[in-house]
Formats: C-alpha cells, sequence, structure tokens
C-alpha cells in the first residue's frame, strides 16, 4: 500500500514538475515578446502617446497570457519550494507587475491619446493650445501611479536568491519598467505643471538664464545672459533681455544663505548674479536669481528656467538652423562651440560676449515659439536636456513646485535611499576664465564588497584634465585663459569641486593628487569634501574616496553637466584605486 501511495505522489511530482515547466517555457516566450513591444515605450509615451497605443495592444496580449499561465494554483504552490520557488515568484510577480502597466494604468492614457493629434502640441503663431494637455491630465495620472506601482513591486523582489538565467532578464525587465514609469511620471508632471507655466490660469513672467559650460559652475556654468518670457493662455513673448553685469552685484548675500552652504560656497552666491548657479541645489541658486532680477526691475517672477548651449543644441535639433543677427547660423552642430569658445576669439569685450549669448537664446526661442519644430522631436530634445541636467525649473508657486520635487528638473541634491546610493560632484571655476571649455570631468564609481567589520564599502573617483594647447597662454585670448586673475598662471585651469557623500556614509580611506587644498564641511545631512587643484595645460588630477554605505541596487553620481559626456563609468567590483 505505502508503495502505491508513493507511487501516485512521485506521479503528481512529476506531473507538477512537468506542468510548471511547460507554462514556465510559454510564459518565458509571451514575456519575450512583451518585452520586444515595450522596448519604444518610455520614449513613444513621452513623446507621442497616440503611437503608443499599437505597442501596448501586443504588449497586452502577450502579458495578459503571461500572467494566466503563472498564477494557477499549481504554479502558486510550487513557489513555496526551495530554490525553485522564488525563481518561479519572480517570473509570477514580472508577468503580474507588467500586465497591470499593460492592461490597466496605460489604457485610459492610449484612449486618449488616441484623440489627440501630435500636432496640436505645436506652438502656432506664438501659442501652444493648452486643451491637449489638460484633457490628458486625469489619465496620465493614472498611468504613472500604476507604473510606480509596478516598478515597485519589481523592486521589492529579493533577487539574491535567483539565478542567472531568471535574474538577467528579470533585471532587464525592471529597468524597462523603470523606464516607463518615468516616462509616465514625466508626462503626468508635464501634463499639469505646463498649462500653468504657460498662462492657463493668468498671466506669468520666468525668468531663462543660461549658463555658460566654459566657465563652470556647481549648476553648470555662469549665468551670464537672460531674457524675461511672459506667458498668457499659451502664447510667449520675450520681453526682456539683460545680462548678469547689467542685473548687477550686492555688498552682502542678496539674501540670508544657509550657513552650512556658506562654509562651502562663502557668500558669492548671494553677492554676484554670476555666482548663483554655485550653489550646489537650484531651488536655492534660482531664489538667489528671482531676488537680483527684482532689486533691478522691481517685480519678481513666477519662476525660474535655466538652459545652456548644449540644451539649446539640442533645441535647434527639432527646430534646424536659427540664423542670428551677426549672420552667423546657428545650428546644432556648431552651437557649443561658437558659444563657449570661438565668441570669446572674436569679441574682446564681455558685453558683446553676454549679448551674443543672450541673442542667441532669442533667435532659438522665437524659432521654437514659431512652431518651426515638429512636436516630436520638440519633446524629445526638452526630455533629454531635462535628463542631462542640462534645463532645470524652479517655481515661485508652491503647488508648481510641489509637481516638479523629485524630478531631475528640480536639481536638487543626490538623494540615498533603498534603490539607489548617489554621490555628488559639483565642479567650479577658480580661474575667472572660459578654460572649461577644454576641461574634462569624468566620475567613476564602485561598489567594493564587505569590510572587515562587515560594513558595505563604494568607492567614487573623481577626475579632472585641462585639454587646453600647450601654448594656451599665447595662442588663446586674455579673455579665455583668464590672464593671470587671481593669481592662476595663463593656461592654467582651477577647480574648485564640492564632492558630495551619500547620506549617512562614512569615510573609510581618501587619496588626492595635484591638490592646493582639501576641506570637509556638512550641507543637508551630508558630508561634503572640497577639494581645490590647478591643472596647467595637458595636466589631470584625481580624488579618491571609499566610504562605508548600505548596499543598494543603483550606485550613481550627480554632477555638474558640463560640455562632453556626462556618464558615470561604473567599475562594479574593483576598489583598487582607492
Amino acid at each position: 500500500m505505502f508503495a502505491v501511495v508513493l507511487g501516485a505522489v512521485l506521479v503528481l511530482v512529476v506531473a507538477g514538475a512537468a506542468w510548471v515547466g511547460i507554462r514556465a517555457w510559454l510564459a518565458q516566450s509571451h514575456l519575450n515578446e512583451a518585452q520586444q513591444s515595450a522596448a519604444e515605450l518610455p520614449n513613444l509615451v513621452s513623446t507621442d502617446p497616440a503611437a503608443a497605443a499599437t505597442a501596448v495592444d501586443a504588449l497586452s496580449e502577450d502579458t495578459s497570457a503571461a500572467r494566466e499561465l503563472t498564477s494557477d494554483v499549481i504554479w502558486r504552490t510550487a513557489e513555496s519550494l526551495p530554490w525553485i520557488g522564488p525563481q518561479l515568484h519572480a517570473v509570477s510577480v514580472l508577468a503580474r507587475s507588467i500586465d497591470d502597466v499593460a492592461s490597466d494604468a496605460l489604457g485610459p492614457l492610449i484612449d486618449v491619446a488616441g484623440t489627440i493629434d501630435l500636432d496640436s502640441f505645436a506652438p502656432r503663431d506664438g501659442a501652444i493650445d493648452l486643451s491637449p494637455f489638460i484633457e490628458m491630465q486625469d489619465a496620465a495620472a493614472v498611468a504613472a501611479d500604476g507604473t510606480r506601482q509596478a516598478a515597485a513591486s519589481l523592486a521589492a523582489v529579493d533577487r539574491t536568491a535567483l539565478v542567472g538565467a531568471v535574474r538577467s532578464p528579470f533585471d532587464e525587465a525592471s529597468s524597462l519598467l523603470d523606464g516607463v514609469a518615468v516616462a509616465t511620471e514625466s508626462l503626468a508632471n508635464a501634463s499639469v505643471l505646463l498649462p500653468r507655466m504657460l498662462g492657463a490660469d493668468g498671466p506669468r513672467d520666468y525668468l531663462v538664464i543660461v549658463q555658460n559650460n566654459a566657465e563652470w559652475r556647481s549648476l553648470g556654468g555662469n549665468p551670464g545672459a537672460m531674457v524675461l518670457i511672459h506667458t498668457e493662455n499659451g502664447a510667449m513673448t520675450l520681453t526682456e533681455q539683460d545680462t548678469a553685469s547689467g542685473v548687477g552685484s550686492s555688498s552682502d548675500p542678496i539674501l540670508p544663505i544657509d550657513d552650512e552652504l556658506m562654509s562651502i560656497t562663502g557668500a558669492s552666491p548671494g553677492m554676484w548674479f554670476q555666482n548663483v548657479t554655485q550653489a550646489t541645489d537650484f531651488a536655492t541658486a534660482a531664489q538667489l536669481a528671482n531676488e537680483f532680477w527684482a532689486r533691478k526691475y522691481g517685480t519678481p517672477v513666477d519662476g525660474v528656467i535655466s538652459i545652456d548651449p548644449i540644451a539649446l543644441s539640442y533645441l535647434l535639433s527639432a527646430t534646424g538652423p536659427v540664423t542670428l543677427q551677426t549672420g552667423d547660423v546657428l545650428d546644432e552642430a556648431n552651437a557649443a562651440q561658437l558659444l563657449l569658445n570661438e565668441v570669446y576669439l572674436r569679441y574682446a569685450d564681455n558685453e558683446q560676449h553676454d549679448a551674443f549669448f543672450a541673442g542667441s537664446a532669442a533667435a532659438v526661442f522665437d524659432s521654437v515659439s514659431s512652431g518651426a519644430a515638429q512636436p516630436g522631436p520638440l519633446l524629445e530634445a526638452l526630455a533629454r536636456a531635462g535628463e542631462e541636467h542640462h534645463l532645470l525649473i524652479w517655481s515661485a508657486h508652491s503647488d508648481d513646485q510641489a509637481v516638479l520635487d523629485g524630478t531631475t528638473l528640480q536639481g536638487g541634491l543626490p538623494v540615498t535611499d533603498a534603490s539607489a546610493t548617489r554621490f555628488g560632484v559639483y565642479v567650479n571655476d577658480g580661474t575667472g576664465s572660459k578654460m572649461d571649455y577644454y576641461a574634462r570631468l569624468n566620475t567613476t564609481v564602485g561598489w567594493c564588497g564587505a569590510l572587515a567589520d562587515g560594513r558595505d564599502a563604494a568607492a567614487l573617483r573623481v577626475t579632472i584634465k585641462n585639454d587646453a594647447p600647450v601654448d594656451a597662454e599665447t595662442s588663446l585670448s586674455p579673455y579665455i585663459h583668464g590672464d593671470g586673475i587671481f593669481g592662476v598662471p595663463p593656461g592654467t585651469a582651477r577647480t574648485v569641486a564640492y564632492i558630495y557623500l551619500p547620506k549617512g556614509a562614512m569615510v573609510v580611506s581618501s587619496h588626492a593628487s595635484g591638490s592646493r587644498t582639501i576641506d570637509t564641511a556638512t550641507h543637508a545631512g551630508r558630508d561634503v569634501i572640497s577639494w581645490s587643484v590647478d591643472l596647467p595645460p595637458g595636466g589631470s588630477a584625481s580624488f579618491d574616496v571609499v566610504v562605508a554605505t548600505a548596499a543598494t541596487p543603483i550606485l550613481d553620481v550627480v554632477r555638474t553637466p558640463t560640455l562632453y559626456a556626462n556618464e558615470t563609468e561604473d567599475i562594479s567590483i574593483s576598489c583598487e584605486f582607492a
């Protein structure tokens, strides 16, 4: 009798294993198809919601099938088994989460998008029709909330128990879903924020500052030029232009500066408009800029927007070339070189430089507001600029600022949480010149594994190089090389870097090459290391630090957006440099 029972049990186990195995194979096939359908969703959701409908329909068919295959009673029972259980649980959560997004979260948004012509987003005669944004607000909020919850479900899965054959596609799908979550969140925010900013509820005025990446500041560069944009019922008008020198300076900080920030930057962000972006968070910089503007013109603005020549080049990729009053043709390929270097070889006067900057920004604005760009490429350009921190926004309206909170557009300090550990690297020119056109900033991070006491450790390397020609003192104009101002030899690039450690991290070791000075401070719960270095043409220097901090899936750096690539290299397993 025992043998009969045992035989029956074995038959059931084998049958159950075969059942689960076949369904797993079928589910994997559907999930692979779903991944292919979803690959373009992050881009389509944020730039062409109507075109996303076809992709979502195909995605939903596969995710629904995969969900059904991984949710029966035999599968759920097998999830409790050792070793194989976590693999099955991960596949089940993946199928369920993606199906929730495809079948529920994105459905209302796709329905609304199907009724909207993408061309309706384009400016016409200097104005944008705000109704499409308002119509999609509720559906975009549902999509953002649903994809956020789905991404959180995947993030909660214990990946340490997964074998490579499961973990690799799980990680890929999770990363893809994170991209969709970011895209839907951006769309939801835009649908709320843009009508307000464009004057749907009454006229508004925005100060647009143009940061010069050839003279580094923490948030990008010296904001030497600015324009005032008036908005009302979707219409946009450029009403004023000015320069940092024209707005003036203050003998004392124009607004109180946080004592902790003051210990890092000194009072200069509040005393000279050129230095407001030396502050490491954009909300502080923008409020200082607003106060400088209000002091001269008598009226504060509704918000401050920051762009730079890199952002302008992205916009020019959408609008096409524009002709400046000087006769120069500004396009995607030459914008950065012309605005950040050639203008200083051509003109000797600072006011001419600032006027050229402001005129270029105004020409691009006129091109955008006249509808020269197709909506899709224009939205892609704005999204790229925002993701890379070349576009920042602050609003004087608390409800608008709440929408910006937590986005890259906010320009806030690096956030460390359960999902990510982030350093901050903010660089500033100390030469009083435009030598940073030739400077290169590289950042490298990696997990070091466990320390002797069991704590996790992460390492950061910051490398700065001066790629100016060896004869910079004679071949470059005095305005570019600084002409010895602040005691820096012509051609030498002096950089002051503020290195923010992850919140709660403790320094294990550090080393710097070529340092002038190293100081420490604390800001907003983060330890900060200030590192100053002078680099002659061809010179380079590095700062290495290892910190004890809890390991997270993501290790990254929030850094000054520079002229050149802003990616951080992940060395993954080696901390030998520290």
